[in-house]
């Protein structure tokens, strides 16, 4: 990403709209998985730290982050040990692996998407779970892609094959953000046809316009409890490294 853009991320992430309520949904479908009390969890690409907090509830959690001034921040702002590393190749020896990993908006970034599935596989332990998220639909791409270095967007059954061709046996695959999708929509293509430099969707909301949105984005994890979301601004996919005697159960979220 652009300079400018991880130094706005570290700015706004703990109380803009989307990364609030991204929080929330990813916390309630996280709580919902069969995870070991002591669990150990990593979080790649954490940017400044954002969601540690929130990956701290389920387990003892380490990070990895490429840009050196995002990760002193993020070792700052948590307890997490963060490492320097770079997918899908340049992951650091962790000397164990993991029952979760998190990978937020990570995978778009990378060039080899294939490969980076496949070293997320490689971090778990059989059983373990990946959470990740990436944004949807090819022909949403606007000036915020460029920005922000995205190599692509996804549709929900591209990123469903490539998890499974890298090993990994996908348990959920939704879109979210779906009650805003027709705003989010039209701005990001109605930017791309005028071609605006403007970075305003990065920027803090005033304070009832953010918590309007918050809220309403927030609201998807009780949709989210009962079904999959049809179309949306994100797609969000739980995936399991194979373990014979590991099988896959959603339960009531755990009390962390």
């Amino acid at each position: 990403m652009e300079r400018q853009v991880y130094d706005q991320m570290r700015l706004v992430e703990q109380d803009h709209w989307w990364f609030a309520a991204r929080r929330e949904i990813l916390a309630s479908e996280i709580a919902r998985l069969p995870l070991p009390k002591s669990a150990e969890v990593l979080e790649v690409g954490c940017g400044a730290g954002g969601n540690l907090e929130m990956m701290a509830r389920f387990g003892d959690v380490s990070a990895v982050e490429p840009d050196a001034a995002s990760r002193e921040w993020a070792a700052r702002r948590s307890r997490a040990r963060v490492w320097d590393g770079l997918l899908p190749d340049g992951l650091p020896d962790f000397g164990r692996s993991f029952d979760l990993v998190g990978a937020f908006d990570v995978v778009e970034h990378v060039s080899e998407d294939g490969p980076t599935l496949r070293a997320l596989h490689n971090a778990l332990k059989p059983g373990g779970f990946l959470v990740a998220t990436v944004p949807a639909y090819p022909w949403m791409w606007s000036e915020h892609d460029e920005r922000h270095h995205h190599k692509r967007r996804y549709d929900a059954p591209t990123f469903r094959r490539l998890a499974e061709e890298a090993g990994l046996i996908v348990r959920r695959n939704t879109y979210f953000n779906t009650l805003l999708f027709p705003l989010i929509a039209t701005a990001r293509l109605a930017s791309s046809a005028v071609g605006s430099g403007s970075s305003g969707g990065d920027a803090l909301p005033r304070p009832w316009i953010n918590r309007l949105l918050k809220g309403l984005f927030a609201s998807e994890r009780r949709l989210l409890r009962f079904a999959d979301l049809p179309f949306g601004v994100s797609i969000l996919m739980i995936a399991q490294r194979p373990a014979q005697q590991t099988p896959y159960k959603l339960t009531a979220p755990a009390a962390h």
